[in-house]
């Protein structure tokens, strides 16, 4: 087995417009080849939207389609040549690679996320995505004809249906028709549980995955422009209402605010998880203990050099040690409240009513 498929995972999702560039991608180079400017392209884009009772996502993908015509083909590669092209906060390019290094250092594997409303084929495009530092992408997308022309949408993510793809992350589950998202996995089935996440976002569309992530014991980050004051009161907002833990400036350089904020997180999910690691060493040691002593009282049910006593002797010769282990065992499954523990105690009793049996075989 490799040795990072035995560390415990940590996942960073993020979103992307705002959160790792400083505006939406459709306005950096799109929009502008398409002859709109872009107050005009977003109005007639929500107007669409608000007038059909339309997702604001899907309209806008309906109106890069309209506009398209006539003016340029609306294909994948098109799209990632806008990619390419996006600004982005000043040390995103180096951040991926830096914060999975820092990752092994203190014994965890960090993964990448992207959860955007924007586009997958332009997010695709960035230096990030080609060198492959993100685990998975899911964002909104097109479905292409026979030319390769986009025609229709194949996905729409929006800011509710956004918190399914911290569900498939937790369990492993990436294909997005993949019906398994919705099934019960075991604890320990579970691939990166939500206290091992972190969810880094801007705004009010990733209020659910922040609170999502919040509630479940992980850790949600604001961030904003240090150049805009009313970005900053959204996370003042956010802080308010308990959607998010922490705030900082989108600046994702070596050494500043964020950067030492999710190191600090890393650094206490790999403490924590060396504690568990430790507890569960005890509690399995206990277990392996607890057993031992079950199954000796049992056993001495069928030795053969058992001397041939009469039954009532031979059960109150017995019955103090086994129903103490039985005790024992109840604490335990109580205190740990786990099937395998239930299971166990179970059996025990099975044991012991067995071993009271008036019908059974001295």
């Amino acid at each position: 087995m490799d040795k990072d498929e035995r560390l415990p995972v940590v996942a960073i999702c993020y979103d992307f417009d705002k959160t790792l560039s400083p505006d939406d991608m459709q306005a950096q180079g799109y929009i502008q080849s398409v002859n709109m400017n872009v107050e005009e392209f977003w109005q007639k884009s929500n107007s669409l939207a608000r007038d059909n009772g339309m997702d604001t996502n899907l309209a806008y993908m309906y109106t890069m389609m309209q506009e398209a015509r006539g003016n340029l083909i609306l294909n994948k590669k098109a799209l990632a040549e806008y990619g390419a092209k996006v600004a982005l906060f000043p040390g995103v390019k180096e951040w991926f690679k830096r914060i999975s290094d820092y990752g092994r250092e203190v014994g965890v594997v960090v993964e990448h996320y992207i959860i955007s409303s924007g586009l997958k084929e332009m997010i695709e495009g960035t230096d990030m995505a080609k060198n492959g530092f993100f685990k998975q992408i899911y964002a909104s997308s097109f479905y292409y004809d026979e030319k390769g022309v986009a025609v229709w949408p194949a996905q729409a993510v929006n800011y509710t249906n956004k918190t399914q793809f911290l569900f498939r992350i937790q369990k492993g589950v990436y294909d997005v028709n993949d019906g398994r998202v919705n099934d019960y996995f075991a604890p320990d089935e579970i691939r990166i549980p939500f206290e091992h996440m972190i969810y880094v976002g801007d705004s009010d569309t990733d209020v659910p995955c922040m609170k999502l992530v919040k509630e479940k014991g992980g850790y949600s980050i604001g961030v904003y422009n240090s150049s805009s004051s009313i970005l900053k009161d959204k996370v003042y907002k956010m802080i308010k209402d308990d959607r998010i833990d922490y705030f900082a400036d989108a600046d994702y350089r070596e050494g500043h605010e964020l950067d030492t904020l999710v190191k600090n997180i890393i650094d206490s999910i790999s403490t924590s998880n060396k504690l568990r690691v430790k507890h569960f060493k005890d509690v399995n040691e206990t277990r392996q203990y607890t057993s031992q002593t079950i199954s000796e009282q049992v056993a001495n049910v069928s030795e053969p050099n058992k001397p041939k006593i009469g039954y009532n002797e031979y059960a109150r010769f017995n019955i103090e040690a086994f129903a103490e282990a039985v005790r024992q065992t109840t604490m335990i499954a109580n205190k740990m409240a786990q099937p395998i523990w239930l299971q166990e105690y179970n059996r025990r009793l099975e044991a012991l009513a067995a071993f009271f049996n008036p019908n059974r075989n001295m």
